[in-house]
């Protein structure tokens, strides 16, 4: 199966792991696709009006992760043709390709125009054989007085090849003539002189007959007889849904079965005053009829048949539908046609992606637990049939460990997958709107139309069955998940949403019906001058509600006010969640259901934290009036003045030199930023960590919280069992009346007030702490408690280590001043060595603004590669961009497809397939690696001019190149929306809108550090 995509690649799917990428070097959409069967060839047209012939090639042998693999088989472009103009016409619109048929021998390719006219291009060379060209004027002539009457037949509409007799053609014209061609005679053996125009046509597989659509909602069936040129009257006339004006039915299929009745499908017809507005494909067997409701516009569909000669019937197994967001395949030989479950291309954007989280190392029991909720949720939607589509054969080994990726959504639901192999394929859905009393609940529904059979009765027909998962619309917005975290080893989860909701989860394997208890967390503490205009918060059923097996809440905490939830941070050992929002943050013991710490980090001035983002109070004349206080602020802050004459720039700039001599060349001089800045306050991360806060000399755990005006708070905890010297001894004999206590330890203001991205604890060794559990159960090297430890702080402007307990700063690196550009997202990443298997390092990996990757050693923080990762405009692929702890990372490149890259030459997820072929492989053409091919829709070539065999997640294109330059692909097609990743801000724009000045410097420096680069591998 192979799909063209808007901006320009092709994708070929086959069996689960089978996948090959294309791309052309233009983003032009790909119209129309067609296979060359057994060659490993296809065709494909694009809106440019050129043909594009692309084979499989076999890659070089390489070395990946000291493993000497075969090469990788690839799509690649062989040639390209465009048909000319025909002389004397002006306009190109007359030969602009409508469709295309590539006959069964493979080495004819028939264009059908605009224009009428019909051409023939031979294959594999691409060149035209201008003797056998067809144009209307020949046909018209063979047509009677009474139908010609001057008109013209207009653009062809479709060709179909004869199914029994090679060398005749179908010629449909949108006028409705359709003519059965003999390409070796090169006359017109019959003609059919329909009346309505037409919209496609498709044989019986015996060509005795063939079936026409129309634009009028109806289709004819047509007999083809031999001695009789004219045939002025269809067999048969129908319009389905008539007889009221319909819709086009745009695309027919007629497939024959050994059970006698057809199987009719087509797409379209629908009642245009009724359901103009449906995007629906119907099934019709005999008496039994189905229309598929999809909530997306149809774009193709095709069957899985019988298609050798020797056989008498199509007797279909499957149909394929390509819509607009989704795929969907429906089983054809199980009576009811039931979905089937796909391997691939699941819709990760069923609703809008607001957030994600990856785990990786999933332990067994936890994934086996996890698959077995998915199922039980599946039940009796999906028959587990075999799946139609099994070309070629997947020769990638299983993958060494389970690896998870969860996605939240705007409607409440987090969407687990499983993110080991080279496809993300959907696992399990959790929906937390069942906590909740929502807009749309089903206990306030009307009475079920099912159950009355006055209704039952109107709305027998159209015969309507909704089919997909594509759901973009959410029933309250507040129910947007923003923030996920889970533990691997207890079970944990938390979700945070839009208004302020926080919920602990527990995973079980039965189903339960119980009441979720409700703890209150006032983040303003009663705070005076301060009054939330936002949104309120959701409201809590108060009776219990049945939750299936799965994860389920244990408790919910909501914050007031019900601002969006910006940072979460789990210790399951130690029962603790910790939560932020634009006003303060939280600390709460989910096992004793106790409030530890409610902290306010709002700044007096911080009054727009109190209108929060669904709130439609903002003033226009309250924007402008900060705006231009900011512009006043930043004319003042300055020196005042002087009259600009020659003379005086002189002196500015000498002073300006005089001032710089302390600051380094490359570096740019940074701004202090206003404490009076409006989100102030917001909280944008936290974490855990048993470290050394009071003295050098015990340790505990503490909570460590970093606000978007640059200030860090420290605190210690005292959690009952944990601690330095004592033994942890959980559910122990009066633990359970202790309470966890918090105090503050230290309070940091970073100088330059920059928003704080990420803290993190390094042990004596200068290494990241463990998670939860991994050292108390022997998981993993315990931290070396014996010597000083420190804290990593990221801001969006530099990287600092700080001593603990004094927090003295130790080293710095100040990426805005060398890089001109700002921190984004930061994450501790381990990589392997290739050479040799017990070596590691661990080293910081920081995303930037401008898209690319920076890799520091730790703790000494020096810079040891860039990369460019991400195009600096794709705003909503930066703020969605979710790191692995092995070093490679997924971002959205557009609000429906995860791309996946990799930083270590190690760790490598790309698929290795073969494809039997009734021709050799040929290697690729050798190439010197010093230019790299065009790029599209965030997808790169490698450096070979090919696309490797690989796909990740729906519908994303991946490649596996290594990149010497910036990558620099132009936007999607699709539209990007800029809150679906719940991660933007006002600086991420603002970054955006940079000066062409500042944009120029950024590129410099890029050049500049390009020398140095090794390369990065994107997979």
């Amino acid at each position: 199966m192979a799909i063209g995509t808007k901006s320009g690649a092709i994708k070929v799917y086959g069996a689960p792991g089978v996948e090959f990428t294309g791309l052309h070097k233009d983003t032009t959409a790909v119209t129309q696709i067609h296979f060359l069967p057994g060659q490993g060839r296809l065709l494909s047209l694009l809106d440019d009006n050129t043909i594009h012939l692309w084979e499989l090639v076999a890659g070089t042998p390489r070395d990946v992760g000291g493993v000497k693999r075969e090469g990788v088989i690839c799509l690649q472009e062989v040639g390209s043709y465009s048909l000319p103009g025909r002389p004397g016409i002006e306009s190109c619109s007359a030969t602009r390709v409508t469709v295309l048929l590539l006959l069964r021998s493979c080495d004819l390719l028939c264009i059908g125009t605009e224009g009428g006219g019909v051409y023939f291009l031979e294959l594999p060379r691409l060149s035209l054989k201008d003797s056998q060209t067809l144009l209307q004027d020949q046909v018209t002539q063979s047509l009677p007085d009474d139908y010609r009457c001057g008109k013209s037949l207009g653009p062809v509409e479709s060709l179909q090849e004869h199914p029994q007799q090679s060398g005749k053609i179908l010629i449909g014209y949108s006028r409705g003539l359709v003519v059965l061609w003999d390409l070796s005679a090169r006359h017109a053996e019959q003609l059919f002189l329909g009346k309505q125009q037409l919209e496609s046509l498709v044989w019986e597989r015996s060509g005795n007959l063939f079936v026409s659509s129309h634009n009028d909602g109806g289709y004819s069936v047509w007999a083809v007889t031999n001695g009789n040129t004219y045939n002025h009257q269809p067999v048969s006339s129908t319009i389905p849904y008539g007889p009221f004006p319909c819709k086009a039915i745009n695309k027919i299929l007629w497939r024959t079965t050994q059970t006698g009745s057809p199987v009719l499908l087509y797409s379209g017809g629908m009642p245009r005053a009724s359901y103009g507005d449906r995007h629906c494909l119907t099934i019709q067997q005999d008496k039994d009829h189905v229309t598929l409701d999809f909530t997306s516009r149809v774009i193709d569909f095709f069957t899985v048949h019988s298609i050798e000669q020797e056989n008498e019937y199509d007797d279909p197994s499957a149909l394929v539908v390509l819509l607009e967001e989704e795929l969907v395949v429906i089983d054809l030989q199980t009576p009811g046609w039931p979905t089937l479950p796909t391997p691939y291309l699941a819709p990760l954007h069923s609703s809008a992606i607001t957030c994600s989280f990856h785990i990786s190392s999933v332990p067994p029991k936890l994934w086996e637990r996890l698959v077995n909720a998915g199922r039980a949720q599946q039940g009796r939607q999906h028959v587990h049939g075999s799946w139609p589509i099994c070309g070629g054969k997947n020769l990638a080994p299983q993958p060494k460990q389970q690896e998870l990726l969860l996605t939240g959504h705007e409607d409440g639901t987090v969407r687990f997958w499983d993110a080991s192999g080279v496809a993300l394929t959907p696992l399990y859905k959790l929906s937390t709107a069942n906590v909740f009393h929502t807009d749309c609940d089903p206990s306030d529904d009307p009475q079920d139309p099912s159950d009355d059979p006055d209704m039952q009765q109107e709305e027998e027909w159209p015969p309507f069955r909704k089919v997909g998962c594509f759901d973009p619309y959410s029933d309250d917005p507040r129910l947007g998940i923003q923030k996920i975290s889970l533990c691997k080893y207890s079970n944990k989860l938390v979700v945070a949403g839009t208004a302020g909701q926080v919920i602990v989860l527990g995973l079980s394997d039965e189903r339960s019906d119980h009441l979720v208890d409700v703890s209150v967390v006032d983040l303003l503490q009663d705070r005076e001058g301060f009054t939330w205009k936002g949104h309120d918060r959701l409201e809590p059923r108060l009776k219990p509600a049945p939750f299936p097996p799965g994860f389920q809440p244990l408790v919910l905490v909501q914050c007031l006010p019900p601002a969006s939830v910006t940072a979460v941070a789990l210790h399951a050992e130690w029962n603790l969640i910790s939560f932020g929002t634009s006003h303060g943050f939280g600390l709460f013991d989910y096992h004793r259901r106790n409030a530890v710490l409610a902290r306010c980090t709002l700044h007096p001035n911080d009054s727009l934290a109190m209108e929060g983002p669904l709130s439609r109070v903002k003033s226009l004349k309250k924007s402008l009036r900060q705006s231009f206080r900011r512009i006043r602020k930043s004319r003042v802050s300055g020196k005042k003045r002087t009259i600009t004459t020659p003379t005086s720039k002189v002196q500015e700039a000498n002073a300006a030199l005089a001032e710089q001599e302390d600051v380094a060349p490359v570096q740019r001089r940074i701004e202090p930023r206003s404490a009076d800045d409006s989100l102030s306050g917001v909280v944008r991360c936290l974490c855990f960590a048993d470290t050394f806060l009071r003295d050098g000399t015990h340790h505990g755990p503490t909570l460590w919280a970093g606000t978007n005006s640059g200030s860090v708070y420290a605190y210690a905890l005292e959690v009952p069992g944990v601690g330095s010297g004592r033994v942890c001894e959980r559910g122990g004999a009066g633990e359970s009346s202790v309470c966890v206590e918090a105090v503050l330890g230290k309070e940091i203001q970073l100088m330059h007030r920059a928003p704080v991205v990420s803290i993190s604890v390094l042990d004596g060794r200068g290494k990241p702490l463990p998670d939860p559990y991994e050292a108390s159960q022997d998981l993993a090297i315990a931290p070396d408690m014996t010597n000083a430890h420190s804290v990593l702080i990221a801001s969006e402007e530099q990287l600092k280590v700080f001593s603990l307990p004094k927090v003295s700063a130790k080293t710095k690196f100040k990426l805005t001043a060398h890089e001109g550009c700002r921190v984004r997202k930061v994450a501790l990443v381990v990589f392997g060595s290739t050479a040799q298997e017990d070596y590691s390092e661990h080293t910081l990996v920081c995303l930037t603004n401008l898209g690319d990757m920076h890799l520091f050693n730790i703790p000494a923080l020096r810079p040891q590669v860039r990369y460019d990762c991400i195009r600096k405009e794709d705003i909503s692929g930066i703020a969605s961009c979710v790191f692995t702890k092995n070093g490679q990372g997924f971002y959205l490149i557009s609000p429906s497809e995860y791309e996946r890259f990799s930083l270590s030459a190690k760790v490598l997820t790309e698929p290795l397939c073969s494809v039997q072929l009734d021709r050799p492989l040929e290697p690729t053409p050798a190439s010197d690696g010093t230019t790299t091919q065009p790029q599209a829709n965030g997808t790169h070539k490698n450096q070979m001019g090919q696309a490797e065999g690989q796909t990740e997640e729906p519908p994303s294109a991946l490649s596996s190149p290594i990149l010497d330059t910036p990558l620099d692909s132009p936007l999607s097609c699709a539209d990007l929306t800029l809150d679906s990743t719940g991660e933007l801000t006002v600086e991420d724009v603002r970054d955006f809108l940079t000066t062409v000045d500042e944009a120029e410097n950024n590129l410099k420096n890029i050049k500049e550090e390009e020398g140095r680069s090794t390369g990065i591998l994107i997979n």
